[in-house]
């Protein structure tokens, strides 16, 4: 049985099914995520290894090498790179596209765990990483002004717990932030005079800074922990901290040094304007809306914003949401005008009810799109849109071929129902030839080697 006659028979169920559809599509294009690169795999695995005060020099013969040569036994590597530098080194490995980078990862791992006997005992444990997409920053937030530093850093902070707590939001990293730290400078003469020696201190240190268990506590209403606090939290219990105790008298570390709350020197610098700022660079997850994050995001910075101390400025960039509202605006004002441009030209031509059905054609197919790539798992992204801004001009041609074909056949005298019946028989030939044309002209591309075939 054909289904276009079958469909047209049952004009009242195709009209519902339609608007169902139309509705449905609606709804996915509201809720689907959107975000600005598809969710592309970048096969580059990289390991990093640290070691306090080596030289590139020295960092290249025993960090490297041994590294190299446990690594280039790994299967599916396309390019292997090391870096040597001051302090440390890098091994930066890509591999074939499409490789199973989980896998990869795991034999990294392995590989590493066999080359640690031949690394430096006192360097730290190499880390195994891989590039993720999702973890570039989406938004970054930028606070600044005629503030001090301390004030600074504790509202960015708070800030960062807060985006942090959004459920879009994969990271907020503070750049340009130094953490506190407290300098204790020791006077060699005070600490001769009691007899003692550095390390006396520092052992004082480690042996008071930890928290006790002293048992539980049972009784009628249940079972309670005892804990004797005895951690270092402030500049005052830092002070205060006895070093030696005698019948007489005890010496705190104020007594032997100068104690200086500071900050530490800075490992990144952000700047405004040449100012000193303060940056929260905000990454999303994986299939979270980029535009609900961002805004998200703005919300929340604006509401945090009102409790700052007056002069802390806050500003946006590196807003990747302004890229994708700008394609989705394109889609729509292209959608819209082609419906409007396409109504007015078979007005012109034919009729009104060709025009409608024309018009009506551009957006319910786009949006039933939508809905295949929702129900899909996938998102719309920049590669989507350009790709449905592309298929306006498909959508009119089909659309007009078999409409205007059954508007010549009514005005012969034939029934509706059997002109658009026979114009659908007729013109599918051309029809498909033609899209299969053009698909042809596009199917090169899924033949594009390395991520920018994916």
């Amino acid at each position: 049985m054909k289904i276009v006659e079958v469909a047209i028979r049952n004009a009242r169920l195709t009209i519902s099914v339609l608007i169902f559809l139309i509705l449905s599509g609606t709804l996915a294009y509201i809720s689907i995520p959107k975000e600005a690169e598809p969710d592309v795999q970048i096969p580059i695995i990289y390991v990093s290894m640290s070691l306090d005060g080596i030289s590139p020099e020295d960092s290249e013969r025993l960090l490297l090498r041994p590294m190299e040569t446990a690594l280039k036994s790994i299967q599916g590597v396309k390019k292997m790179t090391a870096t040597a530098y001051q302090g440390g080194g890098n091994v930066l490995m890509e591999f074939q596209a499409g490789a199973d980078l989980a896998k990869a990862k795991n034999d990294v791992k392995d590989k590493v765990d066999d080359a640690r006997r031949d690394l430096p005992t006192e360097m730290d444990d190499p880390s195994v990483n891989e590039v993720n997409i999702s973890e570039f920053p989406v938004l970054v937030v930028t606070l600044s002004g005629d503030v001090p530093e301390r004030t600074l850093n504790a509202a960015a902070k708070e800030l960062r717990d807060r985006i942090e707590e959004i459920p879009g939001v994969l990271d907020a990293a503070l750049q340009g932030v130094r953490d506190d730290l407290v300098e204790i400078v020791i006077d060699p003469a005070k600490l001769s005079s009691y007899g003692l020696r550095p390390d006396t201190m520092i052992a004082g240190f480690n042996a008071n800074n930890r928290l006790i268990a002293a048992g539980s506590l049972e009784g009628d209403q249940g079972r309670y922990a005892i804990k004797v606090p005895s951690l270092i939290e402030t500049v005052k219990d830092l002070a205060e901290l006895p070093v030696v105790a005698g019948e007489n008298a005890i010496v705190r570390v104020k007594d032997l040094a100068e104690i200086r709350p500071t900050l530490k020197d800075p490992e990144t610098v952000t700047r405004l304007d040449g100012k000193a700022a303060v940056a929260v660079e905000v990454s999303k997850r994986i299939g979270a809306n980029l535009i609900d994050t961002v805004d998200k995001v703005k919300a929340v910075t604006a509401e945090l914003q009102k409790q700052m101390p007056p002069g802390v400025v806050v500003s946006f960039s590196q807003d990747k949401s302004t890229t994708i509202r700008q394609m989705l605006s394109d889609l729509q004002n292209s959608v819209l005008t082609a419906v409007v441009l396409v109504f007015i030209v078979i007005l012109y031509a034919l009729s009104v009810r060709s025009s409608i059905l024309i018009g009506l054609a551009i957006p319910s197919s786009f949006l039933m799109g939508i809905l295949g790539l929702s129900m899909a798992g996938l998102t719309v992204n920049l590669v989507v849109l350009f790709s449905l801004i592309l298929a306006v001009g498909m959508l009119v041609d089909d659309a007009i071929i078999v409409v205007e074909y059954a508007e010549r056949r009514m005005s012969e005298g034939m029934d509706k129902r059997d002109a658009f019946a026979e114009a659908s028989h007729k013109m599918a030939g051309p029809v498909i030839a033609s899209t299969l044309t053009r698909i042809a002209a596009f199917s090169p591309l899924l033949f594009w080697p390395g991520v920018v075939g994916q």
